[in-house]
Formats: C-alpha cells, sequence, structure tokens
C-alpha cells in the first residue's frame, strides 16, 4: 500500500511538472534489448545542442521513472518514510523551479503485460523509440506476439514513433496504430539510418548516415564496436533530426557517444589482449549479435567467447541456448568457455556438436582462470553473459591488465557483497 501511495505522488508530480514546464520535451525508450544504449546515444547526440536531463543507469521501474524525468535520485533507505518526505520535498521544488532542460530523455521498462500501457496513465511522450521484439521475461509473456504487443503500446500515448526496422519483424506494425510512425536501423531501408562502411577493434566504425529528409549520405565515426551498436546511433540520427539539427551537427554529436560499461566495451587485457566486455546482461539477440561482431574482425588472431547462461527466458531458454551453441563456429572460435546451468545443459552440447572445444566451468572465477591458461597473445575474448547467478564481469576483471571500477558493471559496495555472497555458496554446494 505505500509503495502505491509513493508511486501514484510521484506519478502526479510529473503531471504537474510537464504542465508547468510545456516547452520541456519527453523522449522515452522502450524495446526487449538495447534501451540503455539507446538512451544514451539519444542523449549524447542531442546534448551537443540541448539542455538534457537523462538518468545514466537503467531507472526504468513503476517508482523509478518518475525520479528519473524529474532528476531525483533514488532514497538509500526505501524504508524509512522520512526519506520519501524528502524526495516529495524535491519534487516540488523541481515543479516550481525554472526548468533547467529542454529535453527528457528516459526509459521504460516492462517485465509484465500491461507495464508499458502503465507508464501512459501521466506521461504524453513527444517522441517513443521501439528497440526491439525478442524474447523477454518469457515466464510471463509466453509468447513473443504478446512481447510485441506490450513494446509496441508505447504508440498509444506517444505523439511520434520511431521503430527499429532491423529488430523488429514487420508483422508486428499490426500493433502500432500510431499514424505517425518512422523507421530506423543500420540498413539501407530504415527512413533513418547510419550503415556500416568499417568496423575496427581499435579504433571504431567508419559509418555513413542518411535520412529521408537529406540528399545524400553523410561520413560519420563512432567509437563503437559491432554493427548492432549502430542502432542506437540510427535512433538518435533519427531524433535529432526529428528537433531539427543539421546533418553537421549531428554528426559532432556522434562524437560524444562512447560505450557504456558492460556493453560491448572494449579493454585491453593480459599478453596485449582485448577483452569485449558484453557483461552487462544477455538474451539471444544481444548475445547472437555480440559474437557475429566477434567474427567480423579481419584477425589471425585467436578468439575466445566465454558465454553465461541467458536468464528469463522461460520455457524457450532450452531451445535459445541451443541456437547460441549451434552459432559458434569452429572455424572462427578456439575455446567456447560457458558458465551457468542452462548454457553448460543445453549452449555447451550444442556448441561441441559443431566441432567447438568447450569448457564448462562452475563460476566467473573458475572460466577466468581457465580462459588464462590458454589464451594466446594478442587474443581477442568476448565476455558475454546475465546478470543474477552468472556475474561474468568478474572474470573481466581478472583478464585485463588493469581495470577502473567505473569501466565494469556491479562494482559497488552492495553488489560485490551480493556476489561473493554467491560464489561464496555455490563453491559450498558443490564442496
Amino acid at each position: 500500500m505505500f509503495k502505491d501511495f509513493v508511486q501514484k505522488r510521484l506519478e502526479n508530480y510529473v503531471k504537474k511538472y510537464f504542465a508547468a514546464h510545456p516547452d520541456v520535451k519527453l523522449i522515452v525508450v522502450t524495446g526487449s534489448v538495447g534501451k540503455t544504449s539507446t538512451k544514451r546515444a539519444v542523449g549524447e547526440v542531442l546534448s551537443s545542442k540541448y539542455r538534457i536531463r537523462m538518468h545514466g543507469g537503467n531507472y526504468n521501474t513503476e517508482i523509478a521513472v518518475p525520479m528519473a524525468i524529474l532528476g531525483i535520485e533514488y532514497p538509500k533507505n526505501i524504508r524509512n518514510p522520512l526519506s520519501w518526505l524528502i524526495v516529495f520535498w524535491a519534487a516540488r521544488a523541481r515543479v516550481k523551479a525554472k526548468s533547467d532542460v529542454d529535453i527528457v530523455v528516459q526509459e521504460l521498462g516492462s517485465d509484465h503485460p500491461g507495464d508499458v500501457a502503465a507508464f501512459g496513465k501521466y506521461l504524453k511522450p513527444d517522441m517513443a523509440l521501439v528497440t526491439a521484439v525478442t524474447p523477454e521475461h518469457m515466464e510471463f509473456f509466453k509468447t513473443l506476439d504478446a512481447v510485441a504487443k506490450e513494446e509496441l503500446s508505447v504508440a498509444d500515448f506517444s505523439k511520434m514513433v520511431l521503430v527499429n526496422r532491423d529488430d523488429i519483424d514487420g508483422k508486428y506494425a499490426a500493433f502500432d496504430t500510431n499514424p505517425n510512425i518512422f523507421t530506423y536501423g543500420s540498413s539501407p531501408q530504415a527512413e533513418y539510418r547510419a550503415l556500416l562502411v568499417e568496423n575496427s577493434l581499435r579504433d571504431g566504425m567508419k559509418i555513413e548516415i542518411g535520412t529521408i529528409d537529406w540528399p545524400k549520405l553523410y561520413d560519420a565515426h563512432v567509437n563503437l564496436l559491432g554493427e548492432h551498436s549502430l542502432r542506437p546511433v540510427a535512433s538518435a540520427i533519427g531524433v535529432a533530426a526529428k528537433l531539427g539539427m543539421q546533418p553537421n551537427e549531428i554528426i559532432d554529436g556522434l562524437k560524444r557517444i562512447r560505450p557504456i560499461p558492460g556493453r560491448m566495451n572494449p579493454l585491453r587485457g593480459i599478453e596485449d589482449t582485448t577483452i569485449i566486455d558484453d557483461t552487462y546482461n544477455s538474451s539471444p539477440a544481444a548475445v547472437k549479435a555480440a559474437l557475429q561482431t566477434l567474427y567480423s574482425f579481419d584477425s589471425e588472431a585467436q578468439r575466445i567467447a566465454i558465454l553465461g547462461s541467458m536468464n528469463e527466458l522461460g520455457e524457450s531458454s532450452a531451445d535459445e541456448h541451443r541456437k547460441v551453441g549451434e552459432l559458434c563456429n569452429p572455424d572462427l572460435l578456439q575455446w567456447v568457455v560457458v558458465v551457468g546451468a542452462d548454457a553448460a545443459k543445453y549452449l555447451a552440447p550444442a556448441a561441441k556438436a559443431r566441432g567447438c572445444q568447450v569448457q564448462v566451468c562452475l563460476d566467473a572465477i573458475e572460466a577466468a582462470k581457465f580462459t588464462r591458461r590458454v589464451t594466446e597473445e594478442g587474443a581477442v575474448i568476448l565476455v558475454k553473459g546475465s546478470q543474477g547467478g552468472i556475474y561474468l564481469e568478474e572474470a573481466v576483471k581478472l583478464l585485463c591488465v588493469m581495470t577502473e571500477d567505473h569501466e565494469l558493471v556491479r562494482q559497488t559496495p552492495e553488489w560485490l557483497d551480493i556476489k561473493q555472497k554467491y560464489f561464496d555458496q555455490i563453491r559450498d554446494t558443490k564442496a
């Protein structure tokens, strides 16, 4: 009951805020995967011209969203009513104060059917971006059609919608009733597009960018890895163009984009290796894209993939893990190292059947130790896995020459304590 009270109060403050500041635009991001990367790309490009409010993390739940929109930090002690009184005071002050932003960029999360639609009770976005329709929280959604209906329901309460053409099947257009719909992506068919020209492990990507309104394509550069990383770039191009930014302004804005910790972030590893840290989370679409990126580099160097289980896939988990195993190419991978029960049970046998060398490890620490034993100088190592019970960022930590805490995900004292207890428990169970 108290949570409901807090949520409704915060939602009311958001409505009052936009009523008091009608010139402030709201851009929201939904989708199965890629929300934070898309939000960050849009925010970085727009920040070259506009004042932006954008929370750096994935504040996308029913209470976190209004707080992020208002620019208020989550209280440390959420059970203390006084903490929420302070939050409400800050919210009132935000409503009454002169606006310090031009645009708010916010992601919206969904774990259950109806979550996205609930945001429409108090939000009226100027633009909505839909990043992908892929398996997510399948224990609740059951079917991909249900996922699509959920993510695209943002169109029902948004003025304009930009949909990722590459990762959303065209058949789901039936779920989008908004007449102001446009597409973005990394293919020439998208109305707002970022096209790969050259992909470099060390130097990022040379690209060409274009829109339906520009007479030609323009050369640009982004410090990102992998063609799938161009989807957020294309979304940023679409939003910026819709807001009136010129090609030269957008090109300059794209230079601001940097890899997010735990999302295709290249780090310097032992023995002059390169670690591609993609440990923030994992899903079938994301791991497929990460493997394709690993395969794309024109190099004779050893390639190793450390792959953790993908969580929250429900009844589709076995099939999705097998599919990932079948994507493991023995001609392009010297080792496949797996962590997690489903990865060991389904992914590993499928990779072995393809002819890959496979090592099943107890946890991230064991995976790192094994990988260090087999790593050759100059190797490229992809590390990809879900959060709960996998925590492959701890493998990255052991494979890198030097890392700063801000370069890796889940390095706060609270997270380190959670992970240490997990690793201790899993080893005690084995013993």
